[in-house]
């Protein structure tokens, strides 16, 4: 299929000119393709993770320590999202060590490393979580997904003040009490705009 500019569009949802590698708090949601639920259930107003969903959880918690420059804040996985607020937290001493004189030429000799981008770290996030649910599909039965296992692209608020990153973390925490009035629940009859 040839590409059509006035068919194939897509308008970006990022803030224009803004540099998602800038230090910083940003609230993050990923959604499941198709609204499958995947992650477990909701009961009694409380997510019930599957091995899936705990699967999930546990990469978000990696990523402090896959990117230096990262520190996790409140998430919850969702039966077929997930919310969580990521802070870049700028350079560190550890991206920027003395050079090792005694490094081969050559080699790397402590060179620094450039901070990630927000959107680096959510493609990190969402190609190991897709590779490892595939694995979890083929050796423990996990219900396949078609196609894609996360939708294209994501939602991403820049969070501010101090009161923002709170009610953000209110947000999160009472997610699932309000599971039931979701837009991202399958389930959920929302009144039609007229």
């Amino acid at each position: 299929m040839q590409h059509d500019p006035d068919k194939h569009h897509r308008r970006s949802i990022r803030l224009k000119g803004y540099d998602y590698a800038r230090a910083g708090a940003y609230f993050v949601t990923i959604c499941v393709q198709n609204k499958e639920c995947l992650f477990g259930n909701i009961a009694d107003a409380e997510m019930r993770l599957n091995d899936a969903g705990h699967m999930v959880a546990r990469w978000w918690q990696e990523l402090a320590h896959k990117f230096s420059t990262v520190e996790t804040d409140e998430f919850i996985v969702m039966p077929n999202h997930f919310h969580g607020i990521v802070v870049l937290v700028g350079a560190d001493l550890r991206v920027c060590p003395v050079p090792d004189t005694r490094a081969e030429p050559g080699a790397n000799g402590g060179a620094p490393l450039r901070n990630v981008a927000l959107g680096e770290i959510v493609q990190w996030f969402k190609t190991i979580t897709t590779n490892e649910y595939i694995r979890g599909v083929e050796q423990h039965d996990w219900q396949p997904f078609a196609g894609r296992l996360w939708q294209r692209n994501y939602y991403e608020h820049i969070i501010r003040t101090d009161d923002e990153l709170e009610r953000i973390r209110d947000y999160i925490v009472g997610n699932p009490a309000k599971w039931a009035m979701d837009e991202e629940n399958p389930k959920t009859v929302l009144p039609r705009a007229r």
